[in-house]
């Protein structure tokens, strides 16, 4: 690995909120930039705030026919349309389009996504992979600025699966994840915790393009390796829910043997693991219809190179 990577500025920069349209930390948020997007303005460049999926918002629901944070495979963005395809389908190759084409020269250097989840996940940054350290620097510099919200940093993508959330479209790209937040509904402590994310994110991208170098670093982070559904009955109906000492310890380590679920009759069902996980999205409302419980993410240790502007060695 190079001691230091570098990176193009970055011009062309995106907020979208209402990927799931019961969301309300990012709808509330980009309605209002769309009305008054000063806070987005830096010396560099300008963010543009995006409604993403403005049927599901409407109605105040994840998606209205398909999870549009789904859609951005190569297959369905290069697919020819169908007048009867999803709602979301047709949504998403307009934001490709709207947003450069993935993969191309013209896409956007980067997209910022706000979502919030049921489950007691905090402040989540969300990321492909590890190598994009482009991104690493950004949360870490989120996770310098803001220590009191003791930031976490989830890579979602398992190796060999393709990408397919909306910041996949962009040459980079973050997921803000705050919870707990009850679907269809706003607080204003976790909506001003957004905000905050959003801002020093800018500030970052802002001191980038006018030249400054951020150091190398090491980091934990925590990589989805699978996930674990719900215990069901013959007839595929839930027989246990998640058991009271699992809930809400998002990122806490669960051990082979300790309790995962608690049965409908009252009966502890451990974790039949055969190592250590970390659970991250515990009883995520949205996650019932995929039937996941949790996800099963493992902790890792990284280090990450210096980041500078064109000009440095390597890439990011």
């Amino acid at each position: 690995m190079p001691s230091t990577v570098s990176a193009n500025p970055l011009h062309l920069v995106a907020v979208t909120g209402g990927t799931h349209g019961n969301e309300m930390s990012g709808v509330c948020l980009v309605k209002h930039w769309l009305r008054d997007s000063s806070e987005l303005v830096r010396d560099t460049f300008t963010a543009v705030p995006l409604l993403a999926n403005p049927k599901a918002t409407e109605n105040c629901v994840r998606y209205y026919e398909r999870d549009l944070n789904r859609c951005f495979t190569m297959d369905i963005l290069s697919s020819p349309e169908l007048q009867d395809e999803p709602y979301e389908v047709k949504r998403a190759r307009e934001i490709n389009r709207l947003f450069g084409l993935r993969g191309s020269t013209n896409a956007f250097d980067m997209i910022l996504d706000l979502h919030n989840t049921t489950s007691n996940m905090g402040v989540c940054l969300i990321i492909s992979e590890a190598q994009r350290h482009l991104e690493m620097h950004v949360c870490h510099h989120i996770q310098k600025h803001l220590p009191n919200y003791n930031p976490r940093i989830y890579l979602y993508a398992e190796p060999g699966v393709e990408l397919y959330d909306l910041c996949s479209v962009s040459k980079y790209g973050i997921g803000f994840e705050l919870g707990p937040q009850p679907q269809g509904v706003v607080r204003a402590d976790t909506l001003q915790t957004m905000r905050t994310l959003v801002q020093v994110t800018l500030d970052f991208i802002n001191q980038l393009n006018q030249g400054k170098e951020f150091p190398a670093f090491e980091a934990d982070v925590y990589q989805r390796v699978g996930h674990v559904d719900f215990p069901r009955a013959p007839d595929g109906e839930i027989s246990a829910v998640v058991h009271p000492s699992l809930q809400d310890r998002d990122f806490s380590p669960l051990h082979p043997g300790e309790p995962a679920f608690l049965s409908l009759d009252g009966k502890m069902i451990p974790y039949n693991g055969d190592q250590q996980i970390y659970p991250v999205f515990i009883n995520e409302a949205a996650y019932y219809e995929k039937k996941i419980a949790f996800i099963v993410a493992e902790k890792i240790r990284l280090s990450i190179p210096a980041l500078c502007t064109t000009g440095g060695q390597g890439s990011p």
